[in-house]
């Protein structure tokens, strides 16, 4: 079985021409109106147009006590998450607090392996024995009604911060800010961990204003935390909605001008990229895999480390062990991956199965996550892979990748109501979710997944859609126009543009061992491409599916498409 795909041009409709101020360049305003955008307004930056942080419920009452804390000089610990935007959303409280005058910061990591997810009571403990009085959650906490608990009973403050969907039952502490909490009407609902941080860092800070801690010329900045907001929201996949555009947007242009963390520079340089010519691109497939590393293989609190030092070669230090550290992944992953694959065509033998579900023994749970999402682009299906827990493998550990249609946490819960006490806990969001069950309970999960996915998910459903944007004109076909494309923000809900055109193979050569490197005749010119994970050859005339990119070599740069799929 082989996923089906099919193209479709994306549609939408026209942009409005701006009140005021110069009209967008014609290609990103037909771009723009393709995706939804109606008015120019809201693909400006200008952090003047993000909503208020008061605007999400609780935050008035929680940056107040926390700006009581600070002035009180309170012991604050804040329990990270063991991902790029948990790491992130991590440094942006150490950095911020400190500016805001917090003299005792500290912060704990669960361990992938032994610890599990999230504010577990162990956690508490650890927070507890650490002299805490405040004990603040980024980038988890509304699943941990245990955990925030037992670290009340311990005497802690708990502030939670959060972004993941709720379950039935909330936590009960002291503060809960969440965008995506009942009676919360934020009007964005995709922000990332680190986005909901930062909003609080915001509203302290502007609580503190009020209460005249600052002198009038000695306010902290928090702006050159962008930076690391950016890097977080880009590496979490969440939407990118007007809102979150900004914040990626706001930290990219902080570090192409060169203001950004040493770690950052350094994960840069680690990575081969240039930072004058950062791109959400770079965070997504090269920063944020190098901080995901440590959370995978090793110990996040090394990616942390590397986001708050301000020693320059400390950062570069760190920066080469994350780097060294996702060289293990990469490997670790394509050995996964193969098996993985092998499992998948063995167990889809149908067809019209609408889910993957697969384990094996020797599936390491770091990387289960990834070699998910790999499974899921190749045969766009919903996706679980599981692996034993390293410490107790009795127990198994899953992640999830889905698919336009399939809500894959709303899919865990109808399964956890069908089958009680299957999982252990799960959580997640629409696209992307875990669980942790019992191996004795693999088989009923997955059967339960491939039932639930054949109730929602109709046929059609399981064709891949390449959506795209028409064919590329030959007065865009330029490296400016390249150049256009690559300072813009794309993403997850905001999909890079590709374009299709009908193309004259003027040469072709495979190149290392899947790759395959193209001289093509478009509109009579002459154009270089590249088809990465590909090495049959194309007939003479076709038609392509491309991105616009610029490539430099030998200091000549030129236009060059890549390419991601073919008809003929």
């Amino acid at each position: 079985m082989g996923v089906t795909r099919r193209w479709a041009v994306r549609e939408g409709l026209p942009l409005a021409a701006p009140a005021q101020g110069p009209a967008p360049h014609p290609l990103l305003a037909r771009l723009w109106g393709a995706r939804g955008v109606t008015d120019a307004q809201h693909m400006d930056p200008s952090l003047s147009h993000l909503p208020s942080p008061l605007l999400l419920k609780g935050m008035a009452e929680a940056a107040a006590s926390l700006a009581q804390a600070i002035a009180r000089q309170a012991r604050l610990v804040i329990v990270a998450d063991y991902d790029c935007d948990g790491a992130t959303a991590c440094a942006v409280g150490l950095r911020g607090l400190r500016r805001l005058g917090a003299l005792h910061v500290d912060f704990v990591v669960p361990d992938r392996a032994q610890d599990g997810y999230g504010l577990t009571p162990p956690i508490a403990d650890r927070v507890h024995a650490l002299g805490a009085d405040w004990l603040i959650t980024v980038d988890n906490g509304i699943a941990s009604v245990e955990g925030v608990a037992h670290a009340r009973a311990l005497g802690l403050k708990v502030l939670i911060t959060d972004h993941h969907l709720p379950g039935q039952a909330l936590p009960e502490p002291e503060h809960l800010i969440n965008p995506n909490q009942p009676g919360c009407h934020y009007p964005s609902k995709h922000l990332s961990g680190v986005g909901v941080m930062f909003q609080l860092l915001l509203a302290t800070r502007a609580e503190m204003r009020a209460q005249g801690a600052f002198a009038a010329d000695a306010e902290p900045r928090l702006d050159d935390l962008l930076p690391l907001v950016a890097l977080g929201t880009v590496a979490d996949v969440v939407p990118l909605d007007e809102h979150n555009r900004r914040w990626v947007q706001q930290g990219l242009a902080r570090m192409r001008r060169g203001r950004l963390p040493p770690g950052l520079q350094a994960l840069f340089e680690v990575s081969g990229r240039m930072v004058s010519a950062a791109s959400a691109a770079d965070l997504g497939f090269a920063l944020g895999p190098r901080i995901n590393a440590a959370g995978r293989l090793a110990d996040m609190r090394m990616g942390i480390q590397c986001l708050v030092t301000d020693d320059d070669h400390e950062a570069r230090h760190l920066a080469q062990q994350l780097d060294d550290i996702n060289r293990q992944r990469r490997e670790l992953e394509t050995d996964m991956h193969a098996s993985a694959l092998a499992l998948a065509q063995a167990s889809l033998g149908d067809a019209s199965a609408p889910a993957l579900c697969v384990f094996d023994p020797s599936f390491h749970e770091g990387v289960v996550g990834i070699v998910a999402s790999r499974l899921k682009e190749a045969w766009h299906r919903p996706t679980f892979v599981l692996a034993a827990n390293a410490q107790h493998p009795e127990w198994l550990r899953g992640s999830g990748r889905s698919i336009p249609g399939f809500h894959l946490r709303d899919a865990l819960d109808l399964i956890s109501k069908r089958h009680p006490g299957l999982m252990q806990r799960f959580g997640g969001h629409a696209m992307a979710a875990g669980c942790t069950l019992h191996r004795d309970g693999l088989a009923t999960f997955a059967h339960s997944l491939a039932e639930v996915a054949s109730e929602t998910l109709a046929p059609e459903d399981l064709q891949q859609v390449l959506r795209h944007d028409g064919p590329l004109a030959p007065e865009w076909l330029t490296v400016d126009t390249a150049e256009l494309l690559r300072q813009q923000v794309w993403g997850q809900g905001f999909a890079e543009p590709l374009f299709c055109n009908l193309v004259r193979v003027v040469q072709q050569r495979r190149v290392g061992e899947r790759h395959l490197k193209l001289q093509l005749d478009v509109h009579g010119q002459r154009v270089a491409g590249i088809w990465f994970g590909r090495a049959e050859p194309l007939p003479p005339e076709c038609e392509l599916l491309f991105a616009l990119e610029s490539n430099t070599w030998q200091g000549q740069t030129e236009v060059q498409l890549r390419v991601v799929d073919a008809r003929f």
